[in-house]
């Protein structure tokens, strides 16, 4: 009855919708925006608008009953990258341990994962079913549960994998794969959700978007330096508060800143994206300026 009752909740989260577009407008783009691809801009129920990591920029808050779904196959319609960058600019509720994104495939298998928290974890099992548990990489020392802004980068690279925080700290761990690992792109990508787990993402996002190659994870810190005021730009990795120093001489603009495998069969009558209530209910603690 338990396993039942799970799988009715999978139903619930990810319905089947038919009549996808067989070419979305962002195909062939070496890019993938998932939070455009999800429809966050559209501002769905659970999805406001909010400050993001600078006053000017556009950020979304994420409350606890908000999650989104879509095929995968709809944001990669030629293939999961081997090697990727997966880049993200977030704030979490503090204290929250949850993840930020999850792929499925076809018969309910989680491929991919990044949770956020204290410690931050990532999850990868290619079609071999590579790496085993035991060797998932964990990025202990590492805590994005503080309640700040946090510019993330995930850098994927043959039997590696590194993260990049805040453009100060990178922690690199093995990723025992197979050699040619492939993920199924039949299944489903979820934000902020796993199937079968209580945990959701609360927060703001700003920016979650998959890059192939990973050029992008180690070149993000210059190319997005911050841009909050006035045009002044100041690299996170040179910072040392939330505010810059001022001289006598020079006054520049205040800147601002801030496991595991069931169901088997749900997963394959999937559709676009779709909003749908999670489990467990509640209301997401506003989350403060930084």
């Amino acid at each position: 009855m338990e396993r039942c009752s799970r799988c009715h909740r999978l139903l619930l989260l990810v319905p089947l919708v038919l009549g996808l577009s067989a070419t979305p407008a962002w195909a062939g783009t070496p890019s993938v925006d998932v939070l455009r691809a999800l429809r966050f801009p559209s501002l769905p129920d659970g999805v406001r608008r909010a400050r993001g990591i600078c006053p000017a920029d556009v950020a979304y808050r994420v409350s606890r009953p908000a999650q989104l779904s879509a095929p995968t196959r709809q944001l990669f319609p030629g293939g999961f990258p081997k090697d990727f960058s997966l880049l993200t600019v977030v704030r979490t509720r503090p204290g929250l341990q949850a993840p930020l994104l999850t792929l499925y495939s076809a018969q309910g298998v989680q491929q991919l994962g990044l949770e956020l928290g204290r410690p931050v974890r990532f999850l990868y099992e290619d079609q071999t079913g590579r790496p085993q548990p035991p060797a998932q990489p964990v990025f202990r020392g590492v805590s994005l549960a503080d309640g700040k802004w946090h510019r993330v980068a995930v850098a994927v690279k043959g039997q590696s994998v590194t993260l990049i925080v805040d453009c100060k700290k990178r922690v690199t761990r093995p990723l025992p794969r197979s050699a040619h690992p492939v993920l199924d792109t039949h299944g489903v990508i979820i934000f902020g959700a796993r199937i079968l787990d209580e945990e959701v993402f609360e927060g703001d996002v700003q920016e979650l978007v998959i890059v192939p190659g990973v050029q992008a994870a180690y070149e993000s810190c210059e190319q997005k330096e911050l841009e909050c005021e006035g045009g002044w730009k100041e690299r996170p990795q040179k910072q040392q508060s939330h505010r810059t120093q001022r001289s006598p001489k020079q006054q520049p603009p205040r800147l601002h800143r801030p496991q595991n495998q069931e169901p088997q069969q749900q997963v394959r009558e999937l559709g676009k994206p779709q909003m749908a209530a999670h489990p467990r209910e509640g209301r997401h603690p506003d989350i403060s300026p930084p």
